[in-house]
C-alpha cells in the first residue's frame, strides 16, 4: 500500500514538475481596473491563450461561499432577491463580530454550546470550541452566476439531489470525516473508524477531511483552506487544493484507464471545446460516491474563464441505473487574492496514538464491565416437569 502511494505520488509530482516547467504557474492575473463586476451578467471576454495554444485557466482560485450545494428549506427559486442577499451577507459580518469578540472574563471553565451555533461548526468544535468562528472560513459572499446570485449550487427544479429510481442500490453512507467523529458508546466496533489507522486517513494527512474539494462534482468543505491551483501542460491539468495538498491529474486526450483500479477523486480525461476544458471522470470509488452513485457514476466538468477575474465551473452527473436524466448545477471560482502556501500536514501526527489509544481503553473497560456483569447474573430457573 505504502509502495502504491509513493508511485503515484511520484507520478503526480513528475506531472506538476513537467507542467510547470512548460508554464509557470502564477496568481490568476487580474489587471488593476480589470475586475469583473459581479453583480452584473457577464463580460465580453476572451481568455489569454498560453504558448502551448491552450486558454489561460491557470492560477490560483477560490470556491469559498455562502451558498450549499442544497437549497435551503423554504426557499423555492433558484435566484435570490437582492435583498435576500444583503440579508444573508449582513448576517455572516454579524456572525464574524462576534465570533472576533473577546472571551467574557467571568465566563465558564466549561464549554457552553450556543443554542444558534451551525451544524458545521459544532461538527468542528464538538463540546470542546476547538474550532470558533475565528477559525473558519465558511464564505461571507453569496454565489453568483452570470451576475445572479444564488440559492444553491445544484440546478434542479427544488436545488435537491433528484429522487434515485425503484430498486436502485446505493453505496453505504460514508462515514463522517474522521477528524470530526466523536466517540459514542461503542466507538470500537471492528472495522470501524477507530479500529485502526487505515480509515483515518486525514490524520494520515493522505487525503482531505472530505472527498468533496477535489472528487467530482467539487466544492467548498465548509471549514477553510479552499483554495486551488491550476497548472497546464500540453498532456495534462493539475488541480491542487490547499487541503492537504490533494491533487487531481487530468489526462488531456486520453482514454479512461480499463484495469478496474479506481484512484482518489476518480479518472479523469480532458479536452477542449474552444475556450471550455472539459472533464470527464468515471472510476470513482465506492468511499467517495456522490449521492450514493458510483460504480456506473460519470461526472462531466466545465470549465471557463470567463473574465479577469472569474472561472465558471459547471457539472453535470449521470448514472443511468441510479437516476432517470442527466442533472448538475454550476457556479464560479474567484482569482485567489495572494498565492497558495504548501499546508505542511505530516503522517506522524500525534492525535492517532492518544485516537487508537483511548479506543482500546474503552474497549477494556467495556469488555471488563461485561465480564463483571455476567459473573454476578443468576442462572435462571428451570420449568419444572410433571409436577415434581
Amino acid at each position: 500500500m505504502r509502495y502504491a502511494l509513493i508511485l503515484a505520488l511520484g507520478t503526480a509530482l513528475s506531472v506538476v514538475v513537467a507542467a510547470s516547467a512548460q508554464t509557470p504557474a502564477k496568481p490568476a492575473a487580474v489587471p488593476a481596473g480589470a475586475q469583473y463586476d459581479h453583480t452584473k451578467p457577464y463580460p465580453a471576454y476572451s481568455a489569454p491563450r498560453l504558448k502551448i495554444g491552450q486558454p489561460d485557466l491557470q492560477g490560483f482560485w477560490t470556491n469559498t461561499t455562502l451558498t450549499k450545494m442544497n437549497r435551503p428549506a423554504g426557499v423555492k427559486d433558484l435566484v435570490y432577491s437582492e435583498a435576500e442577499v444583503v440579508k444573508l451577507e449582513q448576517d455572516m459580518v454579524k456572525e464574524i463580530e462576534e465570533g472576533a469578540a473577546p472571551t467574557a472574563k467571568d465566563a465558564p471553565v466549561a464549554y457552553v454550546i450556543p443554542k444558534d451555533i451551525k451544524p458545521e461548526y459544532l461538527a468542528g468544535g464538538g463540546a470542546t470550541g476547538g474550532y470558533n468562528r475565528f477559525w473558519i472560513d465558511p464564505g461571507n459572499h453569496v454565489m453568483r452566476v452570470n451576475g445572479q446570485p444564488r440559492s444553491s449550487l445544484y440546478t434542479t427544479p427544488n436545488g435537491q439531489v433528484p429522487p434515485r429510481k425503484a430498486g436502485a442500490v446505493t453505496a453505504p453512507a460514508p462515514e463522517p470525516a474522521s477528524f470530526i467523529k466523536l466517540l459514542g458508546a461503542s466507538p470500537t466496533p471492528r472495522g470501524g473508524a477507530f479500529d485502526n489507522p487505515e480509515p483515518r486517513s486525514s490524520e494520515r494527512c493522505i487525503t482531505s477531511f472530505g472527498p468533496n474539494q477535489l472528487r467530482p462534482p467539487m466544492s467548498a468543505n465548509g471549514f477553510y483552506n479552499n483554495s486551488y491551483q491550476l497548472v497546464q501542460s500540453p498532456n495534462a491539468v493539475v488541480i491542487a487544493t490547499e487541503m492537504i495538498h490533494d491533487t487531481r491529474i487530468v489526462k488531456l486526450n486520453a482514454k479512461h484507464r480499463t484495469d478496474g483500479i479506481r484512484p482518489f477523486f476518480g479518472d479523469s480525461i480532458g479536452w477542449f471545446d474552444g475556450d471550455t476544458l472539459v472533464v470527464e471522470t468515471t472510476n470513482i470509488p465506492q468511499t467517495q460516491a456522490v449521492s450514493g452513485a458510483w460504480k456506473d457514476l460519470k461526472v462531466t466538468e466545465r470549465f471557463k474563464r470567463v473574465a479577469a477575474d472569474r472561472l465558471y465551473y459547471g457539472f453535470t452527473i449521470e448514472d443511468p441505473t441510479m437516476w432517470d436524466a442527466p442533472w448538475g448545477g454550476e457556479y464560479e471560482f474567484a482569482a485567489l487574492n495572494g498565492t497558495m502556501y504548501e499546508y505542511a500536514c505530516h503522517e506522524g501526527n500525534y492525535a492517532m496514538h492518544g485516537i487508537l489509544s483511548g479506543a482500546r481503553v474503552l474497549e477494556a473497560k467495556a469488555a471488563a464491565e461485561a465480564a463483571e456483569k455476567a459473573k454476578g447474573a443468576k442462572p435462571e430457573a428451570k420449568p419444572v416437569k410433571g409436577g415434581q
